[in-house]
């Protein structure tokens, strides 16, 4: 595994690449690194992609400590990787990423040629008092966040998903304020910037997705946004279905690939 790292004001921003073809970006939800994507990417790789997973600013091996977390600048550091490899790319954005992904193809069209949003937040309702002492205490504690993050594989678990949890809360110690810092609410939100978006979009959700009342409801929300989206659900999958279903997974965005690879 080669590490690479592309500058930014703040910091460096860590990524590997694999394969050869037309390029994708992968990018993880709020306290994850880029091995989120560890089942999905040799099966993109077998598909004919190049791709580029991508460690969000303060997680993984990117720098810890940065001004702000807000998803315009995880944004701005997707189109950093991007610029470094030769793009354009297709950016897939999962959880607090699939936010980013939107600034980022408003931004630089030139540089973007379709983007993938799995599992979207769209709602900006406030939670009630008990769930936002609850999110607190997660979100202060590497411990208390890999117990969270366990739960949001209702239909069950990658085979390796123990070692990589073990992992993922290793790399969490002292960059807390990262995870708070991208959930934490600013304007403009990603859904401002949807109309100005012209290239493809993708929206993927799991049927079981445990952070939405109905996952079906949240992506048909989602594809609304946009000038031209489409929205799939990926069956018995939580809230990361590049993990607990890779090959349906793939499958769907080899389909969206084939399509934004050729613009």
């Amino acid at each position: 595994m080669t590490i690479s790292r592309v500058s930014r004001d703040g910091g460096t921003i860590a990524y590997e690449v694999h394969g050869e073809g037309p390029l994708v970006v992968l990018s993880h939800g709020m306290g994850e690194n880029r091995a989120a994507f560890r089942h999905l990417v040799p099966r993109l790789v077998a598909a004919g992609y190049r791709v580029a997973s991508v460690d969000v600013r303060g997680h993984g091996d990117s720098s810890a400590h940065w001004p702000t977390y807000a998803p315009a600048e995880v944004g701005a550091d997707l189109l950093a990787v991007v610029r470094a490899l030769g793009g354009p790319a297709t950016l897939v954005g999962s959880s607090s990423s699939a936010a980013a992904v939107v600034f980022a193809a408003a931004d630089a069209p030139e540089l973007v040629n379709g983007i993938v949003q799995v599992s979207p937040f769209v709602s900006r309702e406030k939670p009630n008092p008990v769930m936002r002492l609850a999110q607190a205490l997660v979100l202060r504690s590497p411990r208390l966040f890999g117990m969270f993050h366990r739960t949001l594989f209702p239909s069950g678990r990658p085979d390796d998903d123990a070692a990589y949890r073990t992992e993922m809360v290793a790399k969490l110690r002292g960059r807390m304020a990262a995870v708070r810092g991208v959930v934490e609410p600013v304007e403009p939100h990603w859904t401002t910037r949807t109309r100005e978006v012209r290239q493809p979009v993708l929206v993927l959700m799991g049927t079981r997705d445990p952070d939405f009342k109905d996952p079906g409801a949240e992506a048909r929300a989602a594809r609304r946004l946009f000038t031209t989206a489409e929205a799939r659900m990926i069956d018995e999958s939580g809230h990361y279905p590049h993990a607990d279903q890779p090959d349906a997974t793939a499958t769907d965005l080899a389909e969206f690939l084939a399509v934004t690879s050729r613009a």
